[in-house]
């Protein structure tokens, strides 16, 4: 589960399919969270709501990769105070065939109108949706066949499969958003920026 450290932070591999904090329906089900605490039992201290476990940030539960985990609260104030200036990085596989090499995505996301599963993007100003339209910005880039890099500085719910979607590029075995069957090849692998670099 570890994958390294520093004087004042852990990181921790997501497998693909593990939830990062309890699930719902079951507030002692297996989670990242839990089996942090189990292997570093000085993750318990007084983090805030959200954070619990010093966890920094969340990833969807299709999403694997790395976690960044601080070791104190202190610690996590500061980096969550640096969060949207920081540079997160995903790998992800979609058969969509585009003619582009790179794109920017800028469409808000919000909650979709009916399904809690799922958000949708603003393609008009008339989008049917739940809640508030978030400003989000994806990049995204062609790193090989089929392999493609995205970059996002926000963090909105399923914000790289849904834009990348909205691109014509569903991932791969994301029936969610229109990949087809399967299981999605989405990971985070990289943090930078701020004085702040982790990266798998």
């Amino acid at each position: 589960m570890l994958l390294g450290e520093t004087a004042e932070l852990r990181f921790v591999d997501k497998p693909v399919g593990l939830p990062v904090f309890p699930p719902h329906a079951d507030s002692q089900g297996d989670c990242v969270l839990a089996r942090l605490l189990v292997a570093f039992p000085d993750q318990s201290g007084a983090f805030p709501p959200g954070f619990e476990g010093g966890i920094a940030h969340r990833l969807d539960t299709l999403t694997g990769g790395f976690v960044v985990v601080a070791k104190t609260p202190a610690v996590l104030s500061r980096l969550r105070a640096e969060w949207t200036t920081l540079r997160k990085v995903y790998e992800l596989r979609s058969s969509g065939a585009v003619a582009f090499r790179e794109t920017v995505v800028t469409a808000p996301i919000a909650n979709h109108a009916r399904r809690a599963d799922r958000v949708v993007v603003q393609r008009w100003p008339q989008e049917r949706h739940r809640g508030k339209w978030l400003t989000a910005e994806t990049w995204l880039s062609r790193l090989g066949d089929g392999l493609w890099q995205a970059e996002i500085h926000t963090g909105v719910r399923h914000q790289v499969r849904a834009h990348a979607a909205f691109a014509g590029l569903p991932l791969d075995g994301d029936e969610l958003y229109g990949g087809g069957p399967g299981m999605p090849h989405l990971r985070h692998v990289g943090i930078h920026g701020a004085g702040w670099s982790f990266c798998r």
